[in-house]
Formats: structure tokens, C-alpha cells, sequence
């Protein structure tokens, strides 16, 4: 299978999916927005879309105007009938691209927090690939509507739309379940800013660090996850 995945900042790259993909032998390509010259050759042949995360926000295309671009290309994925994965910002760019409302949360989010993933309408058929309750990790100030058409299927306590699907191969998560050890350690240390006020549910990077261990679990989630876009 070819993968083609966007990425938004340096430091949120594939993580623990570019083990998935390794093991499975796929092939893959990208576009780096942060590139002078992004390059989205390979997109059209690809039989899955993931879009990473990113500190910027949707509603900041004045400042991105990449993102535009972008979200024209996430369109024409999903008219394509192509199978896509976005991924806290890339969820919200898909959100956004099927015709939701993304906006500042009332709070963020930071840290080791459960959601509660329920599985009716679009979503029963994630029954046999995701738990009813994951301890998980968040990074993320937004939050986006459910667009119309599309099924929520996850809420925490802190923020009630987490993930959606629409269809049977388009997921958005506001959560980062691919993110190993080394990415939430690069993570906090790109974005120290983010710790500077105290907030409900923001976690001090000690405590997040402490919580490490929890990240295998989720990369297995995510693995079955892929493996249920990738049909296997």
C-alpha cells in the first residue's frame, strides 16, 4: 500500500506509524508544509492520507496560507474516495474540509487524560478494533464541530467531540495515539510556552513523563486502527 502523509512542523512527524508501516513494507510520500517548496507528488496514487498534527490553527490561514492549499487537496482526497487519517490539527483540517466549524477550546488539553469511545452508527464497525476506554495523550487548544454526515465516536472529560468518522475510512482524532516515548518527549520540549500558565487539564511535563509507559498500548491501538483502514 502507498501512504502519503502532510506534516506540519518538524517535530510532529509519523512516530510509532512509521514502525506499522516498516513492518507492513509499504511505501510512502510526503508533503512538509513547513518546506519552501512542499511537494505533494504522490498524493493522488495513494490509497492513504494521513494528516499529522501541528501547533497552528485552523482558523490561521491568513498567517499559513499553505493551508488553504491544503485543505483543497484534503477535498479532493475525500472526493477521490480515499482513506484518511487526521490526527489532532490533521483531524481538525479534515473536520474543517467537510464543512465543520474549528475554533479555540474553552481550555486546553495537555497530557495523559481517558476518553470514552462508544461505537454506534458509522462507527460500530470500530468495536473489534478499539477499547471502550483509553488512558491517552493530548496536546491541543481547539476543538471542531462533528461535520454533517459524519458519526462522533470518543469525548474526554475536558473536551466532548475527540474523534469522528465519516463513512467507513475517514477518521479524524484529536488525540495522539501514535506518539511514542521520543515524540511526546520532542513535544514538550518544542512547546515549553504551553506550560507556562496553570490550566484544569494540562499535566507539568514531569507528570506527562512519568506516564511514558502508557504510550505502547496506545501505538498497538493505533496499529490496529491502521490496520483496519489498510483492510488487513
Amino acid at each position: 500500500m502507498h501512504i502519503h502523509y502532510f506534516q506540519h512542523v518538524p517535530f510532529e512527524g509519523l512516530a510509532s506509524i512509521a514502525d506499522w508501516i516498516a513492518q507492513g513494507e509499504h511505501t510512502t510520500s510526503h508533503t512538509r508544509w513547513y518546506d519552501d517548496a512542499p511537494d505533494t507528488t504522490g498524493l493522488k496514487d495513494a490509497e492513504l492520507l494521513i494528516i499529522m498534527g501541528g501547533t497552528m490553527g485552523v482558523y490561521e490561514q491568513d498567517i499559513h496560507p499553505w493551508m488553504l492549499t491544503e485543505i483543497n487537496l484534503i477535498r479532493e482526497a475525500i472526493s477521490r474516495g480515499q482513506k484518511i487519517l487526521g490526527i489532532c490539527l490533521g483531524s481538525q483540517l479534515l473536520a474543517y474540509a467537510l464543512g465543520a466549524n474549528v475554533y479555540p477550546h474553552t481550555q486546553p488539553e495537555i497530557g495523559w487524560f481517558p476518553i470514552d469511545i462508544t461505537f454506534q452508527g458509522q462507527a460500530a464497525p470500530l468495536e473489534n478494533v478499539l477499547p471502550h476506554r483509553l488512558n491517552t495523550f493530548h496536546f491541543h487548544g481547539d476543538t471542531f464541530d462533528v461535520p454533517p454526515g459524519a458519526t462522533r465516536f470518543a469525548a474526554s472529560a475536558a473536551c466532548s467531540n475527540q474523534a469522528f468518522i465519516y463513512g467507513d475510512r475517514i477518521i479524524g482524532l484529536q488525540f495522539h495515539m501514535e506518539m511514542n516515548s521520543a515524540a511526546i518527549l520532542e513535544i514538550l520540549r518544542c512547546c515549553s510556552s504551553a506550560f507556562e500558565h496553570s490550566a484544569p487539564f494540562v499535566q507539568s511535563p514531569e507528570k506527562i513523563a512519568q506516564y511514558l509507559h502508557l504510550a505502547n498500548e496506545n501505538n498497538q491501538t493505533m496499529f490496529r486502527l491502521l490496520d483496519y483502514l489498510a483492510g488487513l
